[in-house]
């Protein structure tokens, strides 16, 4: 199982900031330690994400507006890229509804691809040079891990405007004027996935993919029971990556929550959820500052009521980052900003309370009637 390794010691007479930030003891004994001792492979970080729509023109339009480059289109398939170097970060289909199909993700080489094959007796692709194998994580969602996809050059983009911060001065005469217009995508940062089966899933994707883990979340006097949530990064060794490229949470609806997407600063996230404002789209949760990961957020519905979350500012950890661990409470999901809105916590929608009674009649999975009282306390704290 994935919890049969000690993470990397601090080096002695250092304080570990990642602890001292976000939990006292770390794990007690016995505890699941955040990674695996011998992964299938390790991927490098999310390629893309794909999901299907049944109107191209309007995907388009409120991804555009939010802040994405069209890099190729068909009438069939909607390719969107941000301005940093890289494979284009969302791939839309046309469909005849709208969902998330799943994350692709980067393997380190060509033999990592042929690794995951051979591990699940699944066959490997090769289209145009680029080498890909599709999997299913433990709720069925697919998974593919590719190899040689397309990079795609850096696209000018605003720079950061200069600030003057205490006794540093970088401007004078010249007032701030930061353009009301849609922000800039800079690249892709994380998606995050609901599983009725937290622990399966978990170690899944860190017996699989090498994925480790940088924060757990637990249920408020349910320690005991495991963590319920995880946000997990990429094992790049010493160097730095995001804190969470994936984040994981148990919930009776499975599947996709939100994703994130860099911008510059602050400026461009609040000038963008104006321009947004201006077109008409739904406002979920922000503008505020994460705990866990630290970044700057704010959070948006797609017209399909799909989740996207502009952010700047985020935490980047090594692979020496020991695991934290904190109560799960929606007034701890951050250090400032207005409360955690109903929406973005998906409280009292007639799916989410449909999806409940399916969940507590499944015995196979991670929630019972404490586990969900659990969970609603916390999101009502």
């Amino acid at each position: 199982m994935a919890t049969n390794i000690a993470p990397p010691a601090i080096e002695a007479g250092v304080t570990d900031p990642h602890r001292t930030l976000h939990n006292e003891l770390g794990a007690l004994p016995g505890e699941h330690l955040g990674r695996a001792p011998d992964p299938i492979v390790k991927v490098t970080g999310l390629c893309r994400l794909e999901f299907e729509k049944p109107d191209l023109a309007r995907a388009e339009r409120f991804l555009v507006d939010f802040g994405f480059v069209v890099a190729h289109s068909t009438p069939d398939e909607l390719w969107m890229r941000g301005r940093w170097p890289g494979a284009a970060c969302l791939l839309v289909r046309k469909a005849d509804r709208s969902r998330f199909v799943g994350p692709v993700f980067r393997a380190a080489d060509r033999g990592d691809v042929s690794r995951l094959a051979r591990a699940f007796d699944v066959g490997e692709t090769s289209v145009n040079g680029v080498r890909s194998v599709s999997l299913r994580d433990p709720v069925g969602v697919p998974v593919t891990v590719v190899f040689g996809a397309e990079e795609l050059p850096a696209l000018p983009e605003r720079e950061s405007i200069p600030m003057n911060v205490g006794p540093h001065v970088a401007r004078t005469n010249s007032p701030q004027r930061p353009p009301r217009r849609a922000a800039e995508i800079e690249r892709l940062g994380h998606v995050v996935l609901a599983t009725t089966r937290f622990r399966e899933t978990l170690d899944w994707y860190l017996d699989t993919l090498g994925l480790i883990v940088s924060d757990f979340l637990y249920l408020d006097g349910q320690r005991e029971r495991g963590p319920v949530m995880g946000f997990l990064r990429c094992d790049t060794g010493s160097v730095p990556t995001d804190h969470h490229t994936l984040a994981l949470l148990l919930n009776p609806a499975p599947g996709y929550v939100h994703s994130a997407y860099q911008v510059a600063d602050l400026d461009q996230i609040a000038a963008g959820a104006e321009y947004l404002r201006d077109q008409g789209y739904k406002h979920s949760w922000g503008i505020g500052r994460h705990i866990q990961g630290s970044q700057i957020f704010d959070y948006w519905r797609d017209p399909d009521g799909l989740m996207f979350e502009h952010y700047t500012d985020g935490d980047l950890f090594d692979a020496s980052a020991e695991t934290g661990w904190a109560s799960m409470a929606a007034s701890r999901l951050s250090q400032w900003g207005p409360k955690a809105t109903r929406d973005f916590l998906g409280m009292g929608q007639p799916a989410t309370i449909a999806a409940t009674i399916k969940a507590l009649a499944d015995r196979g999975n991670d929630l019972d009637l404490p586990a969900l009282r659990g969970l609603i306390k916390a999101m009502s704290s």
